[in-house]
């Protein structure tokens, strides 16, 4: 007679869903930017969803150091953080006046690049890949 076979939980499950929230705030954040006067990029550094995921990402990094879901959380980290950089450099092009339209365009170099990397991440969430970032 065949047994059925039960299968262990998946230990990481509850960080998985955790990285899903993370990247669905990021997403509502960077939507806003898309569908409001906001842009791309001040929607996703400012925007309350994003400085949640954010907040939630360091107090729930710790769950996953060592797994492949490491790469996910850093991968957000490192989108928020160099999203910041790029705002404070489109910053202080928009100091001169002449600077303007490079900070225009950095801003909106920045914002595809936003959603470029919440798209790519979430998406291999989804499909349980790691993401490629450099090591610490």
């Amino acid at each position: 007679m065949n047994e059925p076979v039960v299968l262990a939980p998946d230990p990481l499950e509850g960080a998985r869903s955790w990285a899903h929230i993370m990247y669905g705030l990021h997403a509502f954040s960077a939507l806003s930017g898309v569908l409001t006067s906001a842009t791309i990029v001040g929607a996703f550094l400012f925007g309350w969803p994003s400085i949640i995921a954010v907040i939630l990402n360091y107090i729930k990094r710790g769950d996953v150091a060592g797994t492949w879901l490491d790469s996910h959380y850093r991968w957000q980290l490192r989108t928020f953080w160099y999203a910041l950089l790029w705002c404070g450099v489109a910053g202080l092009l928009a100091i001169t006046i002449i600077g303007l339209p490079a900070a225009l365009l950095v801003l909106l170099v920045a914002g595809i690049w936003v959603l470029y990397r919440v798209i790519r991440g979430w998406v291999a969430l989804v499909d349980r890949k790691p993401m490629p970032v450099p090591a610490p």
